[in-house]
């Protein structure tokens, strides 16, 4: 799998990444305290956006782990996810907070995931900056 340079500064993310106002899935999609994954594009270069929830709070990251460049799930749409706080990454264990996407343990501890601008809107998550 090949990604692009991404810069949230400029909003450029990967050429499949969707459009911004792109509603993402409903919230109830996410279960409370897990992550939910979607993708865009064909399957040899997708751009896979993971979903974080607890309550109304939702968080958006590439679902690209910083240590090894690969998703952090081990099959698709499967995220390991902790306390409504942590997610683990399938591969090598590296554990990353919801809030911010620090890495706090593992192999890649003190690197961040890369966060994709979602919002809530009327019960929708949205793609927007």
């Amino acid at each position: 799998m090949q990604f692009e340079p991404i810069s949230a500064a400029d909003g450029h993310f990967h050429r499949y990444a969707p459009a911004f106002g792109t509603s993402l899935c409903a919230v109830d999609d996410i279960a409370d305290g897990g992550g939910y994954e979607c993708g865009f594009g064909p399957d040899h270069d997708r751009f896979l956006i993971l979903l974080l929830r607890r309550g109304q709070q939702v968080w958006g990251y590439v679902n690209r782990c910083p240590h090894f460049s690969i998703p952090l799930s081990f099959e698709p749409g499967v995220l390991w996810t902790y306390d409504s706080e942590i997610l683990m990454c399938a591969h090598h264990s590296a554990m990353f907070h919801f809030e911010d996407g620090l890495c706090f343990d593992g192999p890649c501890a003190g690197q961040q995931l890369v966060r994709v601008p979602v919002v809530v809107e009327d019960g929708r998550v949205v793609f927007r900056p």
